[in-house]
């Protein structure tokens, strides 16, 4: 028992550290304005991934996580089928842990009518909504790391 409360409270004391480093550093920082992007997930995104130059655009980004379907296309028809779970593991667990709690917060308090998430639960799974949206966390992310500046919530209606 004694092994497990000091367990504990190390993981405690490195989470804390971690959540002052994300602070004091700027691109942690600026990605942890994106919802459902924490501390952990800012610093293992900084950490992990190679530079925004690397990519010519966020869905190179996305694909390289492995958070882009399957292309299975033939004759001119493109034909999109599962995600293809290739790629950088721990980042693609890391964000759609993270979307799996926006989704579950939406879920139970209602995603504001109109937008992007609304309209994804009305219609599809949430394990697949949460899947979508960290495809579109992880685009989000390289716009940042690439472009500079903060996360700006889309306005009702728009994404």
């Amino acid at each position: 028992m004694e092994q497990l409360v000091s367990t504990s409270e190390q993981i405690a004391a490195l989470e804390k550290e971690l959540r002052i480093r994300a602070r004091q550093d700027d691109l942690a920082s600026r990605l942890m304005t994106i919802p459902g992007v924490g501390a952990i997930r800012a610093i293992a995104i900084e950490a992990l991934a190679p530079s925004a130059e690397t990519f010519s655009k966020g869905r190179d980004f996305a694909a390289w996580i492995g958070l882009t379907p399957k292309q299975n296309s033939s004759g001119g028809k493109d034909r999109l089928g599962t995600v293809s779970k290739m790629g950088e593991r721990d980042l693609r667990r890391l964000l759609v842990l993270g979307t799996t709690a926006v989704v579950r917060w939406a879920r139970r308090y209602g995603a504001p009518a109109g937008t992007w998430l609304a309209r994804m639960l009305s219609r599809k799974p949430p394990k697949l909504v949460a899947v979508a949206l960290a495809n579109k966390l992880a685009r989000i992310a390289w716009a940042l790391m690439a472009s500079g500046g903060v996360y700006q919530a889309p306005a009702s209606g728009a994404a």
